[in-house]
């Protein structure tokens, strides 16, 4: 059973406020929990049902804390999903300053609002094996519980830094690609390798103060009347182009 003051707690880590002040963000269901146990990321609790914990239990010995078993109303009762018959884990977050490797290609994201759509890019970013992201401020929380399901588990593969994008940009020192209306079919772009590729809001694009760090605009041609794409269906395409380049 997970007591009242635990459930509290873990029931507080849904708010970024609270995400902050503890220092740690919740990872739910199976899938998420199984790829986190193979991670480094600090543990320091997991909740489980007892099937869970029968059959990873070789996974779950090597923490450093035993697991909680409990039952799925529990898990249900303190966590964001509808069902979850495997785990909850409480997890240190990784420092708010991370090391971005300036050689490497990044993807820039410039104030994502959804966190479905973050979560969804942060997994096509694992995907096409581009290891790090760097957001805007106004950018959604990368470690909200919608997020970090939506990553299916990369969240462990790939590192998402909030910064100023002019800060990073301006020291970036490769091409920066990035998707606007008015930019060269993506189809016909030669891509250098690294490079940053950059993703705008989901109504508005990329704010107007960065134009000037974008060494190339690049877009999607339109064939039918959809007003836009949804950014985590854009980055895809992208991400896809620009690997076969």
């Amino acid at each position: 059973m997970i007591s009242g003051k635990q459930a509290k707690f873990i029931k507080s880590l849904q708010y970024k406020k609270y995400r902050k002040q503890e220092g740690a963000f919740v990872v739910e269901g199976k899938v998420s929990v199984l790829e986190l146990l193979k991670s480094k990321l600090n543990v320091r609790n997991v909740y489980c049902t007892p099937a869970f914990s029968d059959e990873y239990n070789d996974r779950l010995s090597a923490l450093t804390l035993k697991p909680d078993v409990v039952t799925e109303k529990d898990l249900v009762k303190v966590g964001s999903l509808k069902t979850n018959n495997a785990a909850i884990a409480v997890v240190d977050l990784p420092p708010d300053v991370q090391v971005i490797d300036k050689s490497r290609t990044v993807l820039v994201l410039d104030n994502i609002n959804d966190p479905g759509n973050l979560g969804t890019i942060i997994r096509i970013a694992d995907w096409y094996g581009i290891g790090q992201i760097v957001c805007s401020p106004d950018t959604t929380d990368a470690y909200s519980p919608k997020c970090i399901g939506a990553t299916k588990g990369s969240f462990i593969r790939v590192s998402v830094t909030d910064i100023s994008l002019p800060e990073f940009l301006n020291e970036y020192p490769n091409p920066v690609y990035g998707a606007m209306l008015s930019g060269k079919d993506v189809h016909e772009v030669k891509f250098s390798n690294p490079a940053a590729l950059m993703i705008g809001n989901e109504s508005h694009g990329i704010g107007s103060h960065l134009s000037e760090y974008i060494t190339e605009p690049i877009t999607i041609p339109k064939f039918g009347g959809a007003e836009s794409l949804n950014a985590a269906i854009a980055t895809a395409i992208i991400c896809d182009v620009y690997r076969q380049s």
